[in-house]
């Protein structure tokens, strides 16, 4: 699996997964931080998509909040590719990246409903643990906040 930094301009394969998570995401919460196309070109994230030859697997962006600290955003698997170690693929780079850069811990928010049951899992499986509300993001009744301490 290739991941690579995405200019978000020229795939639209990844432009429709884009749309796809943001227009989900918008109807299972009331209130969340999802990006959408414009946001995730802004300088301080990073965004990108995991290839398999011809075909898109996945997505995931890292956005800077301070030098030191980093927060994942639009993690989506393609339908077809669930269970296949995409989104483990994609958060593993996203942490080796937060490393390189120096970020000392990387964050997300994710669902607090069942829907987002096994997302919360997957973000315990990968390290993360319950955190209070990060950066920018005020207190948010459908949210639970997970953070990852990085080593340096």
């Amino acid at each position: 699996m290739l991941i690579k930094i995405d200019d978000l301009k020229s795939t639209p394969a990844v432009l429709d997964l884009i749309s796809l998570h943001v227009a989900e995401i918008n109807r299972m919460v009331d209130s969340c931080d999802v990006l959408d196309v414009s946001s995730l070109q802004a300088s301080n994230a990073t965004f990108y998509s995991a290839w398999e030859g011809n075909d898109l697997m996945g997505i995931g962006a890292l956005k800077e909040l301070s030098s030191t600290h980093g927060e994942v955003k639009s993690m989506r698997t393609v339908a077809t590719q669930l269970r296949k170690g995409v989104g483990r693929a994609i958060v593993e780079h996203l942490i080796k990246v937060a490393k390189e850069r120096g970020y000392d811990r990387l964050s997300l928010e994710t669902g607090k409903d069942a829907s987002f049951k096994s997302a919360r899992g997957f973000y315990t499986n990968m390290g993360f643990e319950l955190s209070e509300p990060y950066g920018p993001l005020p207190p948010c009744p459908d949210s639970s906040f997970v953070t990852l301490k990085l080593e340096s």
